[in-house]
């Protein structure tokens, strides 16, 4: 690679470029720019030349062509190993270039800010990533750089003699492609959402995820495993965009709670309670709540003290002080919430292996995909984000639910939903008091959910978040004192399901929506 004489300067982000461009001045490189860099570096008082005059061609089209021209790609692809390369130059008056420097028009920001169509469209850069391609095609020759935070390091390289040595320009050039494929990836997702059918598909037939590594982490699930977070460029972040207050790093175990504990608090997210809810191992075992977090905290270890123990917990509101001396004496993992108050966080400071996570509650957006690996690819489904509908559910028994119970039924039905199935749901109005997850039959969670209990099960009730094939569960429950069960309905013995409550004097209510979640 010769020294550096001839730089194609063209970005959006006006970030770090004066300093660049005087930098490069210094170094005797020739600038040639575009637009609005143009005009910018000519306002700096930096000397530059205009692409026209390389080109001999005025841009034209409301600035859509401008650098797509011989002379100037030919500079950047030209390989100077290749006589007639150089010849090839030679012959039509056209210089080498050798550090390009361009970032993009702000596509994903556009979107974000609900841009019109046509004016997105416009904001779909053709010659930034024809110049971004070309330049690190021939990286053996040509400095590419998209990324403002390499500025120092390209100019600090281009001062030991002009030439940036082959390691740099090779991870300019991988982060150039990146930076290429990435803008692709949003253009093509944005253009497959648009309302060209009626409904749009949810599930295109190409699915473009771009993903950047946040952090590597310590181990996965094990210790004898790697482990690392990424999050989907363009989104809001892993968590929502989460803020790491104090403690110890996070784990791979430690995010897989912390995601289950945010996505229940979303539940009660326009409770006028606060709620309190405690996970393990990524099921609850114990959501409270109450006039203020303290109570709905002590409501909610009541339900499990033991798997309390090392927990994850997440909150419905902001931390205060009170809570945190409530919590004083149980060892917790992690706590999420929407913002500490600073009595919270001097009072929390004193558990130093504490993780406080900041983080905005979970509210499913319109086009939201999970995916769940499989060998070889991915299941792909919408969150379970089905509105709990309570005056449309129906009651086949002979008793209806009192007003109290119909309360503790809603409330056991919004915690059942993030129990794995099967599940079953043990509350009161305002506790959980015994919660069977993950059991192969529906019987046996009934039969958990009862011998888990460490409060009275008399006068509770009940939520399974599916039918019940047998009156064998029920059985279960009412014998353990539940007065009120609350289930999707749907089974081929219903019937016998609805004897058994009426047998025993038992309000039943059916909500028709079932909740797995395997």
């Amino acid at each position: 690679m010769l020294p550096a004489r001839r730089a194609l300067i063209s970005v959006y982000d006006k970030r770090g470029l004066e300093e660049l461009a005087r930098g490069l001045s210094r170094l005797g490189v020739e600038i040639v720019s575009t637009g609005g860099t143009l005009n910018f570096l000519e306002e700096k008082g930096i000397a530059v030349t205009g692409v026209s005059g390389v080109t001999g061609f005025p841009e034209i089209l409301d600035g859509r062509v401008k650098t797509l021209h011989p002379k100037v790609h030919g500079g950047i692809l030209a390989n100077r190993a290749v006589p007639e390369h150089l010849e090839a130059l030679a012959a039509h008056g056209i210089d080498l270039v050798d550090v390009v420097v361009v970032n993009l028009y702000p596509f994903r920001e556009t979107v974000a800010r609900g841009a019109s169509f046509e004016e997105t469209i416009e904001m779909i850069d053709v010659g930034g990533p024809t110049l971004v391609r070309a330049a690190a095609k021939n990286a053996g020759d040509v400095v590419v750089v998209v990324d403002p935070e390499d500025y120092p390091r390209v100019l600090r390289a281009l001062e030991g003699g002009g030439v940036a040595p082959e390691t740099l320009r090779r991870e300019l050039a991988v982060k150039a492609f990146r930076h290429t494929a990435s803008y692709d990836a949003a253009i093509s997702e944005w253009l497959a959402a648009q309302d060209f059918q009626s409904p749009p598909d949810v599930f295109s037939e190409w699915k473009t995820l771009e993903l950047r590594r946040e952090r590597v982490l310590r181990y996965g699930e094990n210790p004898h495993q790697g482990g690392a977070v990424y999050s989907i460029e363009g989104g809001p972040g892993v968590l929502g965009g989460f803020a790491a207050l104090q403690g110890k790093e996070l784990s791979w175990n430690n995010l897989l709670d912390a995601d289950a504990a945010r996505k229940m608090a979303g539940m009660f997210d326009e409770a006028p309670e606060a709620a309190v809810i405690i996970v393990k191992h990524n099921n609850p075992c114990g959501i409270g709540r109450g006039r203020d977090l303290a109570e709905a905290y002590r409501r909610a270890v009541a339900t499990d003290p033991v798997s309390a123990f090392g927990s994850v917990i997440a909150l419905n509101r902001e931390a205060d002080g009170v809570l945190a001396e409530a919590m004083a004496d149980l060892f917790v993992e992690v706590l999420l919430a929407p913002g500490f108050s600073p009595e919270a966080r001097e009072r929390f400071a004193a558990k130093k292996n504490l993780r406080l996570i900041e983080c905005p509650l979970y509210r499913p957006h319109a086009r939201e995909i999970e995916l769940r690996a499989l060998d070889g690819g991915f299941l792909a489904q919408p969150p379970d984000g089905y509105p709990d509908a309570p005056l449309g559910w129906t009651v086949p028994t002979k008793r209806q639910p009192s007003p109290e119970e119909r309360r503790a039924l809603e409330f056991a039905w919004k915690v059942v939903r993030y129990v794995k199935s099967n599940a079953i749901v043990v509350a009161n109005a305002d506790q959980t008091v015994g919660i069977g997850a993950g059991q192969m039959s529906r019987v046996d969670s009934c039969r958990l959910a009862v011998e888990k209990a460490q409060l009275p099960v008399a006068g509770t009730v009940a939520a399974s978040d599916a039918f019940f094939p047998f009156r064998d569960g029920p059985d279960v429950l009412i014998r353990a004192g539940v007065t009120a069960i609350v289930q999707p309905g749907g089974s081929k013995r219903d019937d016998e399901v609805i004897a058994a409550a009426d047998e025993a004097g038992v309000a039943m209510m059916f909500t028709g929506v079932r909740h797995f979640r395997h």
